[in-house]
């Protein structure tokens, strides 16, 4: 009798785990006005409610359509007054009681760029 040899094909090459804990899942967010990427945690975002108007969220969990702006004082002066945060929310147009309180936050709580600092010290 004879026999035939067959060769067998050699295993696959295991995949080896990675050691140590998996790295956690940050997500990610655009800013409307500038069309960076960030982490959803050092971007601000703005809410349109139910009733029409725009509010800040600082904990990032109301209901309404949200849009996301960088904490730098240019990009909140380019999102509002050029439009792109009425786009981004799908609104008509911003109250002027909206744009006052949006520009109040911004001058209170969010600090300058760094590109707009330079810019006034050598002006």
């Amino acid at each position: 009798m004879s026999k035939e040899l067959t060769k067998a094909q050699p295993p696959p090459p295991q995949r080896r785990k990675a050691k140590g804990p998996r790295p956690k899942h940050v997500p990610q967010r655009t800013c409307v006005a500038c069309r960076s990427t960030d982490a959803k945690r050092t971007l601000i975002r703005l809410v349109r409610t139910p009733e029409g108007s725009v509010e800040v969220d600082p904990t990032g969990k109301r209901a309404g359509r949200g849009a996301y702006l960088c904490a730098w004082v240019r990009c909140w002066e380019r999102g509002i007054n050029e439009k792109t945060l009425v786009r981004a929310l799908r609104l008509d147009g911003l109250t002027e009681q909206n744009r006052a309180d949006l520009l109040r936050y911004a001058d209170e709580r969010v600090p300058e760029g760094p590109e707009d600092t330079e810019e006034e010290a050598q002006g």
